[in-house]
């Protein structure tokens, strides 16, 4: 297992991959951070974080595009699936490279609060709920981006296919307001990635929301567990 995690990146950093990745994170979560802050003269940094994530649906899928396309391209899927490693490892090790250059970008991203630091009072507990509720989403579209690019052997197809239904799971939270049903608009709310990231904007610590994030991501990595399964023993 760690031996994929390492080759996988280490992909990151020798293929123009890692770094396109990086610097249009960096460029966008940037822009926008000026775009809602500094420009709009407030330390309030819940709409960066809400832009943040729409961001995400383009910007994710860059990174998880060339996982497991990548392998089938090169022709060495085969060599993962008759390594000496259960399957589950092989996904959670894939997973574990692109969760920790995430991990590792936003980290540097988190230099443009400083400047409200500098010039503005920030409230702690929000940035900190901000950053956990928007760790725990990439994780899922971490996750989804895998499944998607376990399907295909082309890059292209995988991150437009990612972005399709990452903007899918986006866009309810959206249309739930335009709902006339309760029942329907009770039931996209709970599906919802974005509904659930509002308590988070407000420093609190939504449990119910961690678990369900943490569902989505298991049952995204146990479906591309699934594809491998089946082209192992076909």
């Amino acid at each position: 297992m760690f031996a994929i995690f390492k080759r996988d990146i280490k992909s990151y950093f020798k293929t123009p991959a890692g770094y396109i990745f990086m610097g249009i994170f960096l460029c966008a979560s940037g822009f926008l951070c000026s775009l809602s802050t500094l420009q709009a003269q407030t330390c309030d940094v819940s709409s960066y974080f809400q832009l943040l994530m729409f961001a995400y649906v383009i910007i994710i899928p860059l990174l998880t595009m060339k996982s497991f396309a990548e392998e089938k391209r090169q022709g060495t899927e085969q060599l993962l699936l008759t390594s000496p490693v259960s399957l589950w490892s092989m996904v959670l090790a894939k997973f574990a490279a692109a969760f920790t250059m995430f991990l590792i970008t936003i980290a540097m991203s988190c230099l443009f609060f400083i400047p409200l630091g500098i010039y503005g009072e920030p409230n702690p507990g929000k940035i900190l709920g901000c950053l956990i509720g928007m760790i725990l989403i990439a994780s899922c579209f971490i996750a989804v981006g895998l499944f998607v690019s376990s399907l295909t052997g082309n890059q292209f197809v995988a991150a437009m296919g990612t972005v399709g239904l990452l903007a899918f799971l986006v866009v309810l939270g959206v249309l739930d307001s335009y709902m006339n049903s309760r029942i329907i608009s009770a039931v996209i709310g709970w599906v919802s990635i974005y509904s659930r990231f509002a308590n988070f904007t407000y420093g609190i610590f939504d449990l119910s929301a961690v678990l369900y994030y943490v569902s989505v991501c298991v049952v995204f990595l146990f479906f591309t567990v699934r594809i491998y399964e089946k082209r192992r023993y076909a």
